[in-house]
């Protein structure tokens, strides 16, 4: 775990809020002058703390406002079909969170599609790509109360 100071966490959260903010105003709101400003971005970046930055995009305005959870369960916990696995349903766009899980499920995945019938779709090349799945179990969100992708530093 990495050592951050109070400047490093406020840059983090500055950023999580607006990756778009200029240099001269984060320096602005840690005190400092852009060059050690800069440095300190630098140094979470070579750290692998500041991943990288992204445009959050409204699903409803793209049309794309359905989300399903997928949880699977497997007879099979070979090596060779985890890889197989993990590298086919990486390769579905739909799917944009993809967990292997302790307890019931074996795996859960989120899945954002357009309606039903698209969901229906995924779920067909889903079980039709990958073999052994002994329960593939799906719930469907009604409505989305809290969402955030900002990391509580």
């Amino acid at each position: 775990m990495a050592v951050l100071d109070s400047v490093d966490r406020t840059l983090l959260r500055l950023l999580q809020d607006d990756a778009t903010m200029p240099l001269a105003e984060l320096a602005e709101a840690v005190n400092l002058t852009t060059t050690p400003c800069w440095k300190r971005l630098k140094r979470l970046e070579e750290d692998g703390i500041l991943r990288q930055r992204v445009a959050l995009l409204d699903p409803v305005k793209l049309g794309i406002a359905f989300t399903a959870f997928v949880q699977i369960k497997t007879s099979n916990h070979s090596q060779d079909w985890f890889n197989n696995f993990v590298s086919t349903v990486t390769e579905f766009p739909e799917v944009m969170e993809f967990y292997r899980m302790a307890g019931e499920y074996d795996y859960m995945m989120k899945v954002q599609v357009a309606d039903m019938q698209a969901f229906d779709n995924l779920y067909k090349k889903l079980v039709a790509s990958v073999s052994d799945l002994t329960n593939v179990t799906s719930t469907f969100a009604m409505e989305p109360l809290k969402y955030t992708t900002a990391l509580p530093v």
